[in-house]
């Protein structure tokens, strides 16, 4: 019987497991284009007591199991970023009024962004890294407030705010990653795709 033909890893297809477009072009920018877009379909309820980088890693690590029960033959990437004040997780503002309780709880304080990402090989090996951004966001005008409330950008963003748009000329200061608080961290993905011997681009 003959013995099962491996592939190079770079022949294998690549799958985002995600639906944000931000993850996409993020993604895109470093020439990484996946195979295949889907968007994993999990509960994302925070547990009791969760801390928000633990939650961060949960969710990518969840979000990328969901997807290889369907791609046994694909490299899998997944992530999750999460807004973090404190210990609290900050929700993705789903309205106005959630957007206005995130950011009077961001103004004028330092906020951490952590970034969950997990790959999973073909062969089943599974990494994982967590990436940490340090945000300061300065006090708003009533009417800078009301402004970017009524440009609905920060509408399904994690923490009511987006800071690829209007929103970076809010933050006064901001060290890791600008990419992870964007949704991805292009760096880390990279050096993962590497050390899985993942060429591409």
């Amino acid at each position: 019987m003959d013995s099962p033909r491996l592939l190079p890893p770079d022949q294998h297809p690549f799958v985002l497991a995600s639906g944000s477009p931000r993850r996409r072009d993020i993604c895109a920018s470093i020439g990484l284009i996946p195979d295949q877009i889907i968007a994993p379909d999990i509960d994302e309820t925070a547990r009791p007591r969760e801390m928000p980088r633990a939650y961060a890693l949960r969710m990518a690590v969840e979000k990328a199991n969901e997807i290889r029960r369907r791609n046994t033959d694909s490299f899998i990437l997944a992530a999750d970023t999460v807004v973090a004040c404190g210990r609290r997780i900050l929700p993705k503002a789903e309205n106005e009024a959630e957007q206005i309780a995130c950011l009077a709880l961001l103004e004028g304080r330092a906020h951490r962004v952590w970034g969950g990402i997990c790959l999973i090989t073909p062969a089943g090996h599974q990494m994982t890294r967590l990436a940490e951004s340090r945000v300061q966001m300065r006090r708003l005008g009533a009417d800078e407030r009301a402004a970017y409330l009524a440009s609905k950008e920060g509408l399904g963003k994690a923490g009511g705010y987006a800071i690829q748009g209007l929103a970076a000329g809010f933050i006064h200061h901001l060290s890791g990653s600008w990419s992870n608080i964007v949704g991805l961290d292009a760096y880390l993905v990279h050096n993962m795709l590497r050390a899985a011997d993942f060429h591409y681009g």
